[in-house]
């Protein structure tokens, strides 16, 4: 009798002890709420993102010098293609960054970055200027950018153990999903639309006679209104749609880019205006666009749907600035024919994040997708 209630404790305590899948699962479970712990990390990603999204949200300005002032005697097109080129690889290697961090945890792809960016902008701060002040600038910024990404590596931690069995993260089979191929090309068409006014805003308010002082502290308006344009559209996003609000931000930019940049001038209230309510509308491509694709995908297809559409993207904006840049040459150095092929961009985009709330979820006016 005693040996039939131990072998019945024994097979209870086995049934209450948690086994290897359940551990596992728990610890994808927990998440550290506050503390040093979860605190430092998100402290981290901050300096992780001001050099490199930092970067990417000024180029209007180094495009404006550069084309001013050290490549002054090349096209526009070309020009384009070096800033281009900088979305491009930002899009482009991020996207194959998830098998990485998956497998080796964030130092393997952090510290390279972090050593590419500083060293990067030391070598640029080097190119020939005609003053000492922009060198010095660059140098300045590559010592924040070291300062930053420094901590970024200390404090960067991965919450759970690493997967060298992570897989590939481009999947281009997806698309023949209906619902995931029409998202991605509404994605790709709202981030091809976002850099050109991004890069052009400041070499535009020099061309029209404003001075080159405000022209570039445009770029600043523009970021001053991306600040609550990245988290305002997100939090309405949640009660209306995710695909509602990108289709309307999308057509308020579109409306902003052709009928008040359009008609500005040298009006400079009416550039400022503009720069300031783009930043803002225009923010929800770069918050937004992630969570529509998580939308039309299962969770544990999102690193892989995430990578494919950004990687797709990264073409765009590797082309989008050159051939702008191609259209103000073919103008002859004004702007109107590349202010409008920003506004159809953004149009199109609108009509194709509409389209695909209409695949995915139907037509009715009153759907929340």
């Amino acid at each position: 009798m005693n040996d039939q209630e131990d072998r019945l404790a024994q097979e209870e305590k086995e049934r209450s002890s948690p086994t290897i899948e359940d551990t596992s699962s728990s610890d994808d479970d927990y998440y550290p709420e506050g503390g040093w712990r979860a605190w430092s990390v998100v402290f981290g990603a901050w300096c992780a993102m001001i050099p490199s999204m930092g970067l990417l949200n000024s180029l209007g300005i180094l495009h404006a010098w550069t084309s001013t002032h050290q490549l002054k005697d090349h096209s526009e097109s070309s020009i384009g293609w070096i800033f281009g080129a900088y979305g491009f690889f930002l899009y482009f290697a991020g996207a194959q960054a998830g098998p990485i961090f998956d497998a080796y945890g964030p130092n393997y792809i952090i510290i390279p970055g972090s050593i590419g960016i500083v060293v990067a902008l030391v070598c640029f701060s080097f190119s020939e200027a005609p003053r000492i002040g922009f060198p010095w600038a660059i140098r300045i910024i590559a010592l924040l950018s070291a300062i930053m990404c420094a901590l970024a590596c200390l404090l960067l931690k991965t919450r759970l153990p690493q997967n060298l069995k992570a897989g590939a993260t481009i999947d281009f089979k997806a698309l023949k999903e209906p619902n995931y191929a029409v998202t991605t090309i509404a994605v790709f068409l709202v981030e091809f639309a976002v850099f050109i006014p991004i890069t052009y805003i400041s070499s535009y308010a020099i061309h029209v006679g404003i001075n080159d002082r405000i022209s570039y502290l445009l770029i600043a308006f523009l970021n001053v209104g991306a600040i609550p344009g990245r988290f305002l559209p997100g939090l309405i996003a949640d009660r209306l749609g995710r695909f509602n609000v990108m289709a309307l931000t999308s057509f308020v930019c579109a409306i902003l880019t052709l009928a008040l940049w359009l008609k500005s001038g040298d009006n400079l209230a009416a550039i400022i205006c503009y720069a300031v309510f783009f930043g803002f509308w225009s923010g929800a491509a770069i918050s937004l666009t992630p969570v529509c694709i998580s939308q039309v995908c299962a969770t544990q297809d999102y690193g892989k749907r995430n990578g494919t559409t950004f990687t797709i993207v990264s073409i765009g904006t590797l082309t989008g600035i050159p051939i702008a840049g191609a259209i103000q040459q073919r103008d002859g150095g004004e702007y109107e024919g590349l202010i409008i092929f920003g506004g159809v961009l953004y149009l199109a985009a609108a009509v194709a994040f509409t389209l695909a709330r209409g695949v995915c979820r139907g037509w009715s006016l009153k759907t929340k997708f």
